[in-house]
C-alpha cells in the first residue's frame, strides 16, 4: 500500500529527524514525494507540521548551547 505525500510528510515530521519545515519539504522531495509545495500549501497543514517538528526535533540538534567560560 502506498503513503501518500501528506501522510509520509507527518510520519517524517513525528520522527524527529527534521528540524523544521523547509528541512521537511526538502526531504521529501529527496524521498520521491510529488506535489509536496502544493500539498502542504494550505496554511493549517504547514502550522501543524511546523508545530511537530519544532517538538520532536531534539533542541540539542537544533542549536549548538552556549559555552561558559
Amino acid at each position: 500500500m502506498t503513503v501518500s505525500t501528506i501522510e509520509h510528510a507527518f510520519e517524517v515530521a513525528r520522527s524527529g529527524e527534521v528540524a523544521d519545515f523547509e528541512e521537511l519539504k526538502r526531504r521529501l522531495k529527496a524521498d520521491g514525494c510529488r506535489a509536496v509545495d502544493a500539498l502542504l500549501a494550505p496554511r493549517s497543514i504547514r502550522g501543524h507540521l511546523a508545530a511537530i517538528c519544532a517538538a520532536t526535533f531534539p533542541a540539542a540538534q537544533a542549536a549548538p548551547s552556549p559555552r561558559r567560560p
